[in-house]
């Protein structure tokens, strides 16, 4: 009985105490005494009807206080009717309101938690929302990352291919001929090739070369087609100006070697009779050469011997003889086949000398056999030499022509086809001159003082070695007799 005493006293102090906890406020925790109210909404009152106010129990420390003294009294009603009457209360008013008190705190306690949660919801919802824009912002952004990269990778193949073509590599050279002969003189890529056959298994011999075969090559025909200087050369490929110049040396003096013994030489009156044109074969049949002269002009005048009874060469126009004379030019002779081909071609002499001591010098007439025939346009005043050979010189010039047109008009009739056929003859020399000259520039000068040194290995200038390295060159190249 005493137990259903307490539980109904205990029973009415809580409801007190919810009573007094109820705020008024809408929540969602189901333990807050607002929560009820909050689900069971009442229809809103009529504006004329004055809503009551909130509970208003006595004070809540007076109530606090009956409601222990009540509990004393019943517990001493039970000790009584026990026969405990020794048994002290180990709690007065002040300690049953504290008991009160902290019940109230702890449930103070629960509903702080309650919100604090409710709370912290709030914010991870919030926290959540915001964490949403931001992947979706990237995943369009990421979209727009896609396009550029996309963007940029076309930008780059574009560059990559431009860069190839403007860059010096045997990709870039293999599939453009106009490439090709611009910047080498050679009419394609496979005739590039053939001349790189030739000349890889002499120069494998440098280790330490900064430049590969074919740059090497490809360095020294730009030095010969285009005459750029070798600081020029040096920022094209990447080089020092020492490298420029070792490898253009290097590389003539393998060419001289290896490419002009097999590409200028004097074929044998078979070859020269059995391949002859038609033009000639019928004027010319027996000729053999076409001979000419040409210069070069120098970049610095240099004092030579005077000696008109020999011919000095490029190598020995400086000298320490008292009878100097200064020169501005090199001079050379050229012997073209009729086929359009260079078949010989001298060493650098002084422009002063005369073409007879050129001639004589030379090694030409050591070439001839009794019954070739020398074909000139003007008088080369070797008719004596080329006589004592048991050859003959033929002259094209003006001079014999206006002898011939004197007489009979039927005789004036044939020397004309003649000498026609004899200009058109000697017009293969003029071509090819003026073809070496144009595909490869430098021999057009002037000619930089360092390329008159003499080699002390071969005996013949640097210049000597370009000038029939070129004529070798445009041997391999389109035939001279195509107009």
């Amino acid at each position: 009985m005493l137990k259903q005493h307490i539980y109904l006293v205990w029973f009415y102090c809580l409801i007190f105490t919810l009573f007094v906890h109820i705020t008024g406020r809408q929540v969602k925790n189901p333990r807050s005494p607002d929560y009820v109210p909050s689900v069971f909404t009442s229809a809103p009152l009529s504006p004329n009807i004055k809503e009551a106010n909130a509970f208003e129990p006595y004070d809540k420390q007076e109530a606090q206080v009956e409601a222990a003294n009540a509990l004393l009294f019943l517990q001493g009603q039970g000790r009584l009717k026990d026969g405990h009457s020794n048994i002290h209360c180990q709690g007065d008013p002040e300690s049953a309101a504290s008991s009160l008190n902290s019940y109230d705190e702890e449930e103070d306690d629960d509903d702080d938690d309650d919100d604090e949660r409710e709370e912290e919801s709030v914010l991870e919802s919030e926290d959540q929302i915001k964490q949403e824009i931001p992947l979706r912002n990237i995943c369009t952004q990421s979209v727009n990352y896609e396009a550029s990269l996309n963007a940029l990778r076309k930008e780059n193949i574009e560059l990559r291919g431009s860069l190839a073509k403007m860059s010096l590599t045997e990709t870039s050279f293999r599939n453009d001929p106009e490439k090709v002969q611009f910047y080498t003189g050679l009419p394609n890529y496979f005739v590039f090739e053939t001349v790189m056959w030739l000349l890889v298994p002499h120069m494998k011999g440098d280790k330490n070369a900064k430049l590969s075969t074919f740059q090497q090559l490809l360095l020294t025909l730009m030095r010969l087609r285009l005459d750029l200087r070798n600081q020029d050369l040096a920022y094209r490929f990447g080089v020092k100006v020492a490298t420029v110049t070792r490898t253009v040396h290097r590389v003539i003096n393998i060419m001289f070697t290896t490419l002009v013994p097999t590409a200028v030489y004097w074929p044998s009156r078979l070859e020269l009779r059995k391949n002859l044109p038609a033009a000639v074969k019928c004027s010319h049949p027996d000729c053999a050469v076409i001979i000419d002269c040409f210069t070069v002009s120098l970049e610095k005048a240099v004092s030579v011997d005077v000696n008109p009874h020999c011919a000095a060469s490029a190598a020995d126009m400086v000298t320490q003889s008292p009878h100097k004379a200064f020169v501005s030019e090199l001079k050379y002779v050229i012997g073209v086949a009729p086929q359009g081909v260079v078949m010989f071609v001298s060493r650098g002499s002084p422009g002063n000398v005369s073409d007879k001591t050129l001639v004589q010098s030379s090694g030409l007439l050591c070439k001839l056999l009794p019954g070739d025939v020398v074909l000139a346009e003007r008088d080369f005043d070797i008719r004596d030499l080329v006589s004592a050979c048991r050859a003959e010189l033929k002259i094209t010039s003006s001079d014999h022509h206006g002898e011939i047109f004197t007489g009979d008009q039927h005789l004036r009739e044939q020397a004309s086809l003649v000498t026609v056929e004899r200009l058109n003859v000697y017009n293969h020399v003029g071509r090819v001159i003026q073809m070496v000259k144009k595909r490869y520039s430098m021999l057009t000068g002037p000619v930089e003082s360092p390329f008159t040194v003499l080699d002390r290995s071969s005996g013949v200038t640097t210049f000597d070695k370009i000038v029939q390295v070129a004529c070798a060159l445009n041997n391999l190249c389109i035939s001279a007799l195509k107009p």
